[in-house]
């Protein structure tokens, strides 16, 4: 599957070119993100907006995850609050928030659509517990043999603690697209299917440039969520 990786992160850049060089009005931006009923409407940018005034505590990180990095995302998040936790901080008094961008979208994403469309093969997503490549989402919900230690909170109860995870419709639109073209699928019925089939608590977010702004001017103070 080596080929549709590259091919769709060259359609992604590609498309991105476009949509930046816009200058001539909708015809330059990619059919993918001008849908009739587009999923990013005003409405649901107003409820990403709501969604910011979450944000709270004394402490406040935002980890910009554009890429996998062997897990490290979710687990500089975690760390974050344990270490917080030891030196006295409560949940309630602190902020970690994870923006899933480019490559680390399908850690949003249910196992039902981890088996329906290769995304462990696209976004290069290990399942340590077999060696190959992952047909479920190892971070939602880590089982063991899922982390690197034991005892590391996944995306799920990091949300229920207090954490922060959003992901970027920009990219949604644009890698649902590309895999729906190389498997020979509607476009929009895979877009659709992806949004309709994020993990409860993560929040779908107009772009993850876009929420890694937002944050900041939430008193976030930016961490790259490389390894």
């Amino acid at each position: 599957m080596k080929s549709l990786t590259e091919n769709s992160r060259r359609k992604f850049l590609g498309k991105l070119a476009l949509t930046a060089g816009a200058t001539a009005g909708l015809s330059a931006i990619p059919n993918t993100l001008l849908a009739s009923d587009p999923i990013g409407d005003a409405k649901r940018y107003k409820d990403s907006d709501e969604w910011f005034k979450n944000v709270k505590g004394s402490h406040r990180v935002v980890y910009d995850a554009p890429e996998p990095h062997d897990s490290f995302p979710v687990i500089w998040s975690w760390a974050f609050m344990m270490t917080n936790n030891q030196t006295g901080t409560a949940d309630s008094d602190m902020t970690s928030m994870v923006v899933l961008r480019h490559n680390a979208i399908p850690f949003a994403f249910t196992d039902a659509m981890w088996k329906k469309y290769p995304l462990g093969e696209l976004f290069g997503v290990t399942d340590l517990t077999t060696g190959e490549k992952a047909k479920r989402n190892p971070l939602w919900k880590p089982k063991e043999g899922d982390m690197p230690l034991p005892g590391i909170d996944g995306i799920k109860k990091q949300i229920e603690r207090g954490a922060m995870f959003c992901v970027c419709e920009l990219a949604i639109s644009v890698y649902s697209g590309a895999i729906a073209q190389q498997m020979g699928l509607n476009a929009e019925e895979v877009r659709k299917d992806w949004y309709n089939n994020l993990h409860p608590g993560v929040q779908p977010v107009p772009s993850g440039v876009w929420a890694l702004g937002r944050a900041q001017e939430h008193d976030c103070k930016y961490i790259y969520a490389g390894g």
